[in-house]
């Protein structure tokens, strides 16, 4: 290839890659205010925004896909954890992350602050983001229980209950979080009956448990993750 076709052959590519681009962010800002349901953008999410930026909450987590690796990302914690989850986090990270190799400091958050913070991290999870960040594990270095787990085989109404709700603080055959207890050997301690009475209202099943209770956690998602747990499923 001569120079002169080395360069063209060089500027049609950058301007077809070009037009590419300005046509798929044009498309992108066209459609930005149903992805982002700006209907829902009222002023308690804006000022929730203003307590993550306040508090430099990205000094250790990611918010779709921009932060610091340090601490899980949060932008679907809504739906991982439910309010009551963020809520104790937020405001008893000594108790909750006590376990956890990870320790986040206490902030001083307000109740006020948040409970806009919520609200803001669930307009974040209702986001179209084409599920981005990428949230799995490396398959390749998995065992086929773990595969299961994650998804790589198909999961069971009770094994993708437990991954999207309860992955985040506890584990299971060593895939999960690191912030509850290990979830491997709970079915030699509870029955599926006390299981999904625990995930509803921890107390009421062992007193003084320093888990929230998980009120988001529907009934049906409650009763398969507790049959998954003792392998009634």
């Amino acid at each position: 290839m001569t120079n002169r076709k080395a360069f063209y052959f060089f500027l049609v590519g950058t301007l077809v890659s070009l037009v590419i681009f300005l046509g798929l962010t044009w498309d992108t800002y066209r459609q930005i205010d149903v992805l982002t349901n700006t209907d829902k953008l009222d002023d308690q999410v804006v000022a929730g925004k203003r307590v993550f930026e306040g508090k430099n909450c990205n000094n250790c987590h990611t918010i779709l896909g921009f932060g610091v690796y340090y601490a899980p990302d949060l932008t679907n914690v809504h739906k991982r954890i439910g309010p009551e989850g963020i809520k104790a986090a937020v405001l008893r990270p000594e108790d909750v992350f006590a376990s956890s190799f990870r320790k986040m400091p206490n902030l001083g958050v307000t109740e006020q602050e948040v409970a806009d913070l919520i609200a803001f991290l669930e307009w974040v999870s209702n986001i179209d983001n084409n599920d981005w960040p990428p949230q799995e594990a490396d398959e390749g270095s998995m065992s086929a229980s773990q595969r299961r787990l994650t998804g790589a085989m198909g999961l069971s109404r009770g094994a993708a209950a437990f991954k999207e709700k309860c992955m985040t603080c506890h584990s299971l055959d060593g895939v999960g979080g690191g912030m509850g207890p290990a979830l491997d050997d709970v079915a030699a301690k509870y029955s599926a009956q006390e299981i999904e009475s625990y995930i509803g209202d921890p107390t009421s099943v062992e007193s003084g448990s320093g888990m929230p209770a998980q009120t988001h956690v529907s009934d049906e998602d409650r009763q398969a993750i507790a049959e998954f747990l003792t392998g009634n499923e």
